[in-house]
Formats: structure tokens, sequence, C-alpha cells
């Protein structure tokens, strides 16, 4: 089992940049895919991006192609997502996840943190 703690999140302005930060509890955590998603006020939880766990191969929503970047340092058992020109659409709270899966599906991720709010103004 593991658990995800999210940081990082805050209000900026549009254009501006925004670092979030999860970090995992457990010594396996290379062993875990890990992804954001974010869920808007009144809209469906999405998916953002993810990085696979072993092969680091990385996929991302069309929405943010791009702009967003995931990496992870599997010695500080932490995946980033670096977020770059940052537009009002984006606000969100900010999930990151877990999965057991090689390349897992939406649907196949198993833990998940407490979620982070990121809010970006006009």
């Amino acid at each position: 089992q593991v658990q995800l703690v999210e940081s990082g999140g805050g209000l900026v302005q549009a254009g501006d940049s925004l670092r979030l930060s999860c970090a995992a509890s457990g010594r396996t955590f290379s062993r875990y895919a890990m992804g954001w998603f974010r869920q808007a006020p009144g809209k469906e939880r999405e998916f953002v991006t993810a990085i696979t766990r072993s092969d680091g191969n990385t996929y991302y929503a069309d929405s943010v192609k791009g702009r967003f970047a995931i990496s992870r340092d599997n010695a500080k058992n932490t995946v980033y997502l670096q977020m770059n020109s940052l537009k009002p659409e984006d606000t969100a709270v900010y999930y990151c996840a877990a999965s057991t899966e090689l390349e897992p599906k939406v649907d196949e991720y198993d833990y998940w943190g407490q979620g982070t709010q990121v809010t970006v103004s006009s």
C-alpha cells in the first residue's frame, strides 16, 4: 500500500507557472505508475498526465500537452507536475494517483492523494 500527499498548489495569474509535488510513503515507489488528475467545480475528474513505473514513458491530455510536464524522482519517492502557461481553465483540485499496472488505464489507479487546489486568475 502507498500513501500520497500532494503539495504546491496555490493562486496564480494566467501565464504563470506552478510545480506540484506528490510524496509517496513506502519503499516500493518505483513499482508504481503515477498519474495526475484534476477536478474542476461541477465537472468530472479528468486525466491530466501519467508516467510509467519502469521506462518513464509519459502521457498527456491534449489540453495540457506542451504546457505541463510530469517527472518522477524514485530516490525521493516523489512525482512532480510542472505547469507552465497556466490558464483559468486549469483551475481545479489536482490529485496524484498510483497504479500497479505497467501502463494503467484511467480507471486502474489504486491509490489517491487528498488533492491540492490550483486557482488561476485571469
